[in-house]
C-alpha cells in the first residue's frame, strides 16, 4: 500500500510555505509521493480573483520542477461545480483504492474542518497532516486534535515545522503595489508571474 499525500489549494500563487509544508509531510511521515492539486472552486473562496487554470498549473509545475516525489494532479481542476475535499478523496479512494492517502493542511484550516462538507468522510478516508503550531497555544492544539480524533475517529499527525505566517493573498498584495516576493517563491515563479503580468489589478 503506497502511502500518498494530498496538499490542496488555489495555489494563487504557489508559494515557499506550501513546499516547505509538504516537503515536511513527506519526509516525517515517510510517505511515497505527495499530489500537488490545485483546487477549481473552494467553496471559502468563491468571490476571490484567482488566476487561471492555466496559470496556476504551470506556476506549480514550475515550483516543483526537480522534485522527484511531488507531482501534479489537476484532478479538482477538471471536475466541475464547486471544490469539496470530501468529494476528491472518494474519487481517489474509488480510483486507486489500494493507496493510503494523507491529506494535509495549516492548522488553520484543521480548526475550521468541522464546518467543511462532511468531514466524516474526510476522516474516514484519509489522515489528516496539520503544519506546526503558528500562534495557537500547545494544549489548545492538542485538545482540539484529541477532540477530532474522539468524534471522528481519525488520525491527526502534527508535524514539526517553524511558524511560517506566509499567505497568496499577501503575496498578490505585494505584486499589485510593485513590492518584491522574492524568496517567497521559488525564481522561476517570481519570473512567470512577472512575465505574465498576474495580479497587477
Amino acid at each position: 500500500m503506497s502511502k500518498i499525500g494530498i496538499m490542496g489549494g488555489t495555489f494563487n500563487p504557489i508559494h515557499m510555505a506550501h513546499l516547505i509544508l509538504a516537503e515536511s509531510a513527506y519526509e516525517q511521515l515517510q510517505l511515497d509521493k505527495i499530489l500537488i492539486m490545485p483546487s477549481k472552486k473552494p467553496p471559502h473562496k468563491l468571490h476571490d480573483p484567482i488566476a487561471s487554470d492555466h496559470h496556476r498549473i504551470e506556476m506549480v509545475k514550475l515550483a516543483i520542477k526537480g522534485n522527484p516525489h511531488f507531482e501534479l494532479s489537476t484532478m479538482e481542476l477538471e471536475r466541475e461545480g464547486i471544490t469539496y475535499t470530501a468529494d476528491t478523496l472518494q474519487q481517489l479512494t474509488k480510483e486507486y483504492p489500494e493507496n493510503e492517502y494523507y491529506f494535509i493542511l495549516g492548522l488553520d484550516s484543521l480548526q475550521q474542518i468541522e464546518k467543511w462538507k462532511t468531514p466524516d468522510i474526510i476522516f474516514h478516508l484519509a489522515h489528516i497532516v496539520a503544519a506546526g503550531r503558528y500562534h495557537f497555544p500547545k494544549e489548545r492544539i492538542e485538545g482540539q486534535v484529541h477532540r477530532l480524533e474522539e468524534i471522528y475517529h481519525g488520525k491527526i499527525h502534527l508535524l514539526e515545522i517553524p511558524n511560517m505566517d506566509l499567505s497568496s493573498e499577501m503575496l498578490r498584495e505585494h505584486v499589485k503595489m510593485g513590492k518584491s516576493i522574492r524568496y517567497y517563491v521559488p525564481s522561476s515563479v517570481e519570473e512567470y508571474i512577472r512575465e505574465h503580468g498576474l495580479y497587477k489589478d
